[in-house]
């Protein structure tokens, strides 16, 4: 596929990367030279020195025979206009835009054909703050990922001494909980990626990933490690468009207070936000931290610009009782460092939710839903079957005739309504939803020839 980015920060860089390495032809368009050069020697791209918007800039940069153009410049304005032009001179087939500003995205019907022609619209802040809604609904969780609507969820815990499960083969979960029906999907041991079988046994600080009903969840959780007690009060530090949105989708639920030092943010949050309390003062601040009673917290998370500011704050507010910290950390080895002392509980990294709101639409093939996992060198991703036994691959076959890629396993498969666990003898049918986990993500493309019908079903 012929992909044209548009902006080579953070977000633009991460989607290049995960993209060029699997046979797609990519342009990196950007006004920064020693960015784009670091880029075009590390990765195996083009890139175009320019304006993102201006017409001669996407000429060169190949619009013409591009069959996607993926905008997430830091300017909406730029993204909306770049989509614009691209539908308007070039034709090109797919335009996705990073739109941030909730005055644009509170008018959904601006963005079709006939007005502003952009094909997917992705708000990072939105996906961030329902990935840290998640976290918080199911307390504990290091990552929450739905699936087909949310009827299935794929969650990561930690494994804990004393959990139940903790020391038995996974085959013991059946028996622990007869009425309930999961699957493992993947374990982390170690930071090594393994593919579970029903021997397998599950050891303390194993990450282990499952998928579940989402009534389940809470039951299966509570194999694997003592049940936190339920969230009720809420520090957020940061009152950008993260923080806001945040407050806003959590204050009628939770006792949530917000922490902004820009005194005009915050009387302006102040006045838009219903039941949140606002404060204003610096997040490192011990004594307001003290004041606010930081200490009965039950979660604190860090969301400003700053990654060491986020993680400073946290790491003071770990020290001061809170019982759990995330954060928001951009840097990959700070989000490695911090996980691995402990320092944080959950690091959440923007790059990566951004990008598993991009995949889904970057994939070739009936591809529903991608999620990045454990920082991007995993996937879980959703697909549809269709055909039949005579074209193709997974119509018609049990679980275990698959012929799937060495570190791949099937999770689970909605039908319709119904979540049904992946088990050996599952025959798949036409139109079946199939929830994969791939440790390796560089086997994307021998999936996706999995989900290829022969030309007779058409």
């Amino acid at each position: 596929m012929n992909i044209i980015i548009l902006g080579a920060g953070q977000v633009g860089a991460s989607v290049a990367e995960n993209l060029s390495s699997e046979a797609n032809d990519i342009t990196l368009v950007d006004t920064n030279t020693v960015v784009l050069n670091d880029l075009g020697d590390r990765l195996d791209i083009q890139t175009v020195n320019g304006h993102a918007s201006h017409p001669d800039v996407l000429k060169k940069a190949g619009i013409s025979d591009a069959d996607m153009l993926v905008a997430v410049t830091n300017s909406d304005e730029t993204n909306i206009v770049a989509c614009q032009i691209a539908h308007s001179l070039f034709h090109t087939p797919t335009k996705i835009a990073r739109v941030r500003s909730q005055e644009y995205l509170k008018y959904k019907e601006l963005f079709n054909d006939k007005t502003l022609p952009i094909d997917v619209l992705i708000s990072p802040e939105q996906l961030i703050a329902e990935h840290i809604q998640r976290l918080i609904e199911y307390p504990g969780a290091l990552q929450v990922l739905d699936f087909a609507d949310g009827r299935a969820r794929l969650v990561g815990v930690k494994a804990y001494y004393g959990g139940p499960l903790v020391g038995h083969e996974i085959s013991d979960l059946r028996k622990h909980m007869p009425g309930i029906d999961s699957r493992v999907a993947a374990i982390f041991r170690r930071g090594k990626g393994i593919v579970p079988d029903g021997h397998q046994v599950i050891e303390a600080d194993d990450e282990v990933f499952f998928i579940a009903a989402r009534k389940d969840i809470r039951a299966v959780m509570s194999e694997l490690r003592k049940l936190d007690k339920p969230i009720k009060r809420i520090m957020l530090a940061g009152g950008g468009n993260i923080g806001k949105r945040l407050a806003e989708s959590l204050e009628n639920k939770y006792h949530v207070k917000l922490l902004e030092r820009d005194p005009e943010r915050a009387k302006q949050l102040s006045c838009e936000l219903s039941k949140t309390i606002v404060l204003l003062g610096d997040t490192a601040d011990e004594d307001l931290l003290l004041e606010e009673n930081i200490d009965q917290m039950d979660v604190f998370c860090a969301l400003t610009n700053d990654d060491e500011a986020n993680i400073l704050s946290s790491m003071l507010v770990k020290r001061l009782g809170a019982r759990k910290v995330m954060s928001l950390i951009n840097r990959h080895a700070y989000v490695d460092l911090m996980e691995s002392e402990g320092t944080i509980d959950v690091a959440i990294s923007p790059q990566q939710i951004t990008i598993s709101g991009l995949l889904a639409h970057v994939r070739r093939g009936d591809v529903v839903a991608v999620h990045s996992l454990r920082r991007g060198a995993a996937e879980a991703i959703e697909a549809i079957a269709h055909g039949d036994s005579q074209n193709s691959k997974v119509v018609g076959k049990t679980v275990e005739q698959i012929n799937l890629p060495a570190g791949t396993t099937i999770g689970a498969i909605i039908r319709g309504e119904e979540v049904i666990m992946a088990h050996h003898d599952i025959v798949i049918e036409n139109e079946d939803h199939l929830i994969l986990f791939l440790l390796d993500k560089k086997k994307f493309n021998a999936v996706e020839k999995l989900f290829q019908v022969g030309v007779t079903f058409f």
